[in-house]
């Protein structure tokens, strides 16, 4: 079946599964929005416990995400990947630093006898919810606007910049994105919260909480999505390859892909549908509209960078080194070998789904926490 494809077809395959992939991983960034309301939501040590313990039976699902999704990344697109990573390395060890202090902080915070004490790993979890997700927003933001690369005849990178990524902080669309997406952590991880926790006086404070971060979310989303749509952008020419600067291109690809525009307002309709049933209806069950919001606005995105002719790694020092599917993707054999492997995401998936629903069978109280003794 695979075998048969085009190159082009298995690679604009591997684009739309790295897309869902991406929209994935911001829904379960809601475990680190959780993390970063840990000290605003809980009032008492027994409040915290519950938060916590809440969050700790889901972060490995989204590290787990993190890592498939540079795992699948790394090996349809190497040539993003050495570029990338092997040149912008001080923002990528960043992030990596603050998703380490993730798993440390709930191994050992509560662990006896230990030397930092619980307060420190949870300035870890506040670390890793911030500085981490605004850093990786901030690090998707350069495949829109550009990062200073260049590559030689043998596809041998050179990162032009002592800053080595970490000039993209200086960009203000860049972190219009990572502050977006901070905030709309914040907003899914009250609304778990409220669905998973058993306990009024969590659930009234985190509706305040949807509300009050969907109002700074949305300056900072706003101002991402009509910069994208009004700027300039970087198209290929699918016969020589040479690319070369677009006006309105993201527009255009909107309006060249209908599927995606209608993904991207159905993504944006009920990430605010979610807002409005969990704040004004006090229902219960936000997360499970803003979650597939969250994924088919992120999805939508990525699809719109990488299809339709697009550069999905523009080099705004030299235009020509930019990175499209076609010129950084692996070859047609391994795509093909990873096409039947990815066969088996809809039984993982399926696995996930299973697991989450052991998980959250009863919501989560103060009598449990207290009688398990393997709580985090």
């Amino acid at each position: 079946m695979f075998g048969s494809m085009e190159h082009l077809t298995l690679q604009q395959y591997w684009w739309i599964i790295l897309s869902l992939l991406a929209g994935l991983l911001v829904f379960m960034m809601f475990v680190q929005g959780g993390q970063t309301l840990l000290r605003t939501l809980a009032k008492n040590e027994e409040e915290k416990a519950l938060i916590i313990n809440s969050l700790g039976r889901k972060w490995e699902l989204g590290f787990t995400t993190l890592v498939l999704f540079g795992g699948a990344f790394f090996a349809a697109f190497p040539l993003f990947y050495a570029t990338s990573f092997g040149g912008a390395y001080f923002v990528w060890m960043a992030i990596l630093y603050c998703f380490v202090l993730q798993a440390v902080s709930y191994e050992f915070r509560k662990k006896p006898d230990n030397l930092l004490g619980a307060k420190t790993y949870e300035t870890f979890l506040l670390i890793n919810g911030s500085l981490g997700v605004i850093l990786i927003g901030t690090a998707v933001g350069t495949l829109f606007s550009g990062a200073a690369f260049s590559l030689n005849q043998f596809n041998l990178s050179q990162w032009q910049t002592e800053l080595r990524g970490l000039e993209a902080v200086a960009n203000f669309f860049n972190v219009a994105l990572g502050v977006a997406i901070f905030f709309l952590g914040r907003m899914l991880g009250a609304m778990y919260f409220i669905n998973n926790i058993d306990h009024d006086g969590l659930r009234e404070r985190g509706r305040k909480s949807v509300l009050v971060n969907t109002v700074l979310f949305l300056p900072f989303f706003l101002v991402f999505a009509v910069w994208l749509l009004l700027r300039d952008g970087y198209a290929y020419d699918p016969v020589t390859g040479e690319v070369f600067m677009q006006s309105y291109k993201y527009l255009s690809n909107f309006l060249a892909m209908p599927v995606v525009l209608v993904m991207f307002l159905a993504g944006v309709l009920l990430v605010l549908y979610s807002v409005f049933v969990t704040v004004f209806k006090e229902s219960l069950s936000g997360i499970w509209f803003g979650g597939p919001g969250a994924v088919l606005v992120v999805m939508s995105l990525f699809l719109n960078l990488g299809l339709n002719n697009t550069a999905f790694y523009p080099s705004y020092y030299d235009l020509q080194s930019s990175l499209t599917i076609v010129n950084s993707s692996a070859s047609h054999y391994t795509l093909t070998v990873m096409s039947y492997v990815s066969l088996l995401v809809p039984v993982v998936l399926g696995y996930i789904i299973m697991s989450w629903r052991a998980m959250d069978r009863k919501k989560i109280t103060s009598e449990e926490i207290n009688a398990n003794k393997e709580a985090y």
